[in-house]
């Protein structure tokens, strides 16, 4: 957060404290921040920051803020760990549609995000959240040049998928093993990903069912991660391993994706862990 933003100090002057809400979805563990009720919202990059430091902060491993919105029922961002900004994230948006359709008592949701307008249901108690068809062209992916995208010139013959952010799917005998901690980072930051890119491991271990490990951008290492999950499946299915409807056990839990004409739809578990404040002095602090 620059120093002296007037927004931030008349929001702290105004107000003592940053209520939030923490949840998860299959341990992808998020910090919600609702600022429907704030114009322009109160994220920052230094606040994001700060406030996702898991020893000096609260910790996540996206922050998805709401805003208020003209055209559909909510406006959604999200932001990374390391305080840059993410253009999709499919299971903080399935947390965030849980808790409005809970506030709201409704079954449907639209929901505008950087990726566009997704859709979001209830359905038999799970929700479900269309996130778009996916980007199989190089350019919208975004490549630095253009190659194949479904045997990309790197170590490994991984394919590349946008959901609205970038990933790189390297598909490998076991993903148990696969080494996530070391060879993650060093494909985020490939020179082919101009935006850097998330980077999944993932192996066949039955019809149509895939184990998932996730290198996530800006974050690291994460228990499971919905855009990468919907990735992973296109390219699984592109590969011809599997069919368009593919179970995904990641680290945190299962996931069930859809990849539909209308789109690639996400579902999983989703938990409300619980809610807080952010004190004024930390928020003065992030400043």
């Amino acid at each position: 957060m620059s120093r002296g933003n007037p927004y931030i100090a008349a929001m702290i002057s105004q107000a003592d404290s940053l209520a939030f809400v923490k949840m998860h979805g299959a341990g992808n563990d998020f910090v919600i921040i609702d600022s429907r009720a704030r114009p322009g919202g109160v994220m920052t990059p230094e606040l994001a920051q700060a406030i996702g430091d898991r020893h000096r902060g609260i910790g996540y491993d996206q922050l998805a803020e709401l805003r208020a919105s003209d055209e559909a029922d909510l406006d959604l961002y999200f932001w990374n760990a390391d305080g840059s900004q993410a253009g999709a994230c499919g299971n903080a948006t399935r947390c965030v549609a849980a808790r409005v359709m809970d506030e709201r008592q409704a079954a449907r949701l639209s929901i505008r995000t950087a990726r566009g307008l997704l859709q979001a249901e209830r359905r038999d108690a799970q929700i479900w959240v269309n996130m778009g068809p996916p980007i199989l062209d190089w350019r919208g992916i975004p490549l630095a040049q253009a190659c194949d995208i479904d045997h990309l010139p790197l170590p490994g013959d991984p394919a590349a998928v946008g959901m609205g952010n970038p990933h790189c799917v390297h598909f490998v005998d076991d993903a148990e093993a696969a080494p996530v901690a070391t060879r993650g980072p060093d494909v985020e930051r490939d020179p082919l990903f101009p935006e850097a890119t998330n980077v999944e491991f993932a192996s066949l271990i039955g019809p149509d069912h895939l184990r998932l490990r996730v290198w996530e951008r800006g974050t690291g290492v994460t228990l499971a991660c919905g855009s990468g999950a919907c990735a992973t499946a296109v390219a699984g299915h592109r590969r011809g391993l599997t069919g368009r409807r593919v179970s995904i056990k990641a680290d945190g839990g299962r996931l069930e994706v859809d990849w539909r004409e209308d789109g690639v739809w996400l579902s999983g578990p989703v938990a409300h862990v619980f809610d807080g404040v952010i004190s004024a002095a930390f928020l003065a602090g992030a400043r």
